[in-house]
């Protein structure tokens, strides 16, 4: 890679062009390639509310991260934003990519009214979780629950 500098990246909205990058981003952060879950999601990425931003470094894709404009979801009575996933290629974790992409983001968001935006993170995730702390998210008023249904 040499060199690197945030100077030299591009941010631009997420293309179906965009979807094989992105299993391969998904794959080496997971371990497990997932083509037709990220074929859903780059369509969805790609129209309707949805701002989806992608970082390309030399022509290649090495961040992602998928938003989503919504309201009157979860009991909450205003609209908000929602971030849905951020992928950062492992070689350029702790580089900035992510904090550019949610900055990005954000001023998206900005740009339709949104005052608030909401996040789930597993709370064993730690990386992410002190990412979201890093750029600002606090712990909200929303409770996740969950039900395991019984065969």
């Amino acid at each position: 890679m040499g060199t690197f500098s945030l100077s030299e990246v591009k941010v631009r909205p997420l293309t179906k062009e965009d979807l094989e990058a992105i299993v391969e981003i998904d794959a080496k952060v997971l371990g497990d390639k997932r083509p037709e879950y990220w074929r859903q999601k780059v369509q969805e990425g790609i129209r309707g509310p949805v701002k989806s931003l992608v970082v390309e470094y030399e022509g290649r894709v090495v961040g992602f991260i998928l938003g989503t404009v919504s309201g009157w979801e979860f009991g909450v009575p205003s609209s908000f934003g929602w971030i849905d996933t951020i992928g950062v290629d492992p070689d350029f974790q702790g580089k900035g990519i992510g904090k550019l992409l949610f900055d990005k983001l954000v001023k998206e968001f900005s740009k339709q009214g949104i005052k608030k935006i909401y996040t789930l993170v597993n709370w064993n995730d730690w990386d992410l979780l002190s990412f979201f702390k890093a750029v600002g998210f606090t712990r909200g008023e929303l409770i996740n629950l969950e039900y395991d249904v019984k065969d």
